[in-house]
């Protein structure tokens, strides 16, 4: 797709960038079938290759409206298209940066900018958005069930075990996983001790910087990756830690791509691109331990507990992850059921889903139908917004796959 930038973004960073994406789609429409949104609505803008036209005539200086930055909006960042793409179009990126030129161009008001600014601002604190977690818990006979929905009841997080083995991997504490699930992360820690794995987590982490980053604020998404990097630091630079372990496929892939977002940053670069490369998803880790997890584990029985599992956008989009969960379900006496359009989003996305509340809650609804059409007793799945969200929808339980797997180990 030939592009000729307007002076505002040709001689820039982000502009080359973008035209290097742009220049790689070929207009084939293949996208489009994968595309969600383009599903439920059938409006070629609100798909990928429409966004991506929309994008180019915005940055080589045509007029952008409310119109332009509405239809970037509705787009869940699933990339889905990616993974449909045969000519690897780049499409996450260059929405992202889509959506922060028009949003400079065309400043939100009113209900809809003060909603962002408290969503960029509130969950990526974990103290702020874990008191205000403890508060709704308290409210929650009291609140309609919109409300109620989002403030889960959460399971204690159990026994951290010490960090007694000589291979260690850092983990990720997160903003909102650790007020709405905070045994996620200790189930963790347990399934990787039973392999000979200490799980370490430093109180300096919190928020990846997807929040802030997907609401536009790249600046904010930067500095809570040097927080981290700068807390994770000096055990990397000792080589005292082999691996940093992502039990959200969300925040992985945020920081898998710090080495990117950080590449013209003197001071973190290469720290960053360590950072990076170091950084793995726990269903990849267990999945090079298959054999000693199995040792842990019961036989599985000759009949498998069947179970719908949910893989994320995020994993098997973002992080191009697919098979390794159900291999370690298997082994743990699961037998994942068939699911239906299984590489469509769920519709949480973030913040997508109190963003654009109709059409996250019919993919939400699409999406359970798939799974429970297996008639599974339980949904699993790898990031705690897509659990969340799952779970508004139906009163079968949706758990993380890994405390499936804590609750089956031999102890």
């Amino acid at each position: 797709m030939q592009t000729t930038l307007a002076d505002f973004i040709k001689d820039t960073e982000a502009g080359r960038e973008a035209d290097a994406i742009l220049r790689t789609c070929v207009h084939c429409g293949f996208c489009t079938a994968t595309c969600p949104t383009y599903q439920l609505l059938g409006d070629e803008l609100d798909g990928p290759r429409g966004r991506i036209y929309l994008i180019k005539q915005m940055l080589e200086g045509q007029p952008v409206t409310e119109k332009t930055r509405l239809h970037l909006d509705r787009c869940l960042t699933c990339r889905a298209c990616e993974t449909t793409c045969p000519s690897g179009v780049a499409y996450g990126r260059l929405v992202d940066l889509g959506r922060y030129i028009v949003e400079q161009k065309v400043p939100r008001t009113g209900v809809d900018k003060a909603a962002r600014w408290l969503l960029r601002e509130f969950v990526p604190r974990p103290r702020l958005f874990g008191a205000a977690m403890k508060m709704g818990r308290l409210a929650r006979p009291l609140l309609p069930k919109v409300l109620a929905d989002k403030v889960p009841l959460a399971a204690p997080a159990g026994r951290w075990p010490e960090a007694r083995h000589a291979r260690k991997m850092l983990s990720l504490a997160g903003c909102a996983q650790p007020a709405m699930a905070p045994a996620i992360n200790a189930a963790t820690a347990r399934v990787l001790d039973a392999v000979g794995i200490s799980l370490v987590q430093l109180g300096g982490t919190g928020c990846c910087g997807a929040v802030r980053h997907h609401l536009n604020d790249h600046a904010g998404g930067k500095d809570d990756a040097r927080r981290n990097i700068d807390t994770w630091w000096p055990m990397i630079e000792a080589g005292e830690i082999e691996a940093i372990v992502m039990t959200a496929s969300g925040c992985g892939v945020q920081v898998k791509d710090y080495g990117h977002f950080l590449a013209s940053d003197p001071a973190y670069a290469a720290k960053a691109a360590r950072v990076s490369e170091l950084t793995r998803d726990i269903a990849e880790v267990l999945a090079d331990e298959l054999d000693a997890l199995a040792a842990c584990l019961p036989t599985p029985p000759e009949s498998p507990t069947p179970l719908a599992f949910h893989s994320p956008c995020t994993l098997q989009h973002g992080l191009k992850v697919k098979g390794k969960v159900e291999a370690i379900m298997a082994v743990a006496g699961y037998a994942p059921t068939p699911v239906k359009d299984s590489h469509l989003c769920c519709g949480s996305a973030g913040t997508y889903s109190l963003l654009q509340p109709t059409l996250s809650k019919t993919l939400r609804d699409n999406k359970l139908t798939a799974l429970q059409a297996g008639g599974a007793a339980c949904i699993a799945s790898a990031n705690i917004g897509c659990i969340t969200h799952l779970q508004t929808g139906t009163d079968t339980p949706v758990q993380h796959w890994v405390e499936l797997v804590d609750a089956r180990l031999l102890r």
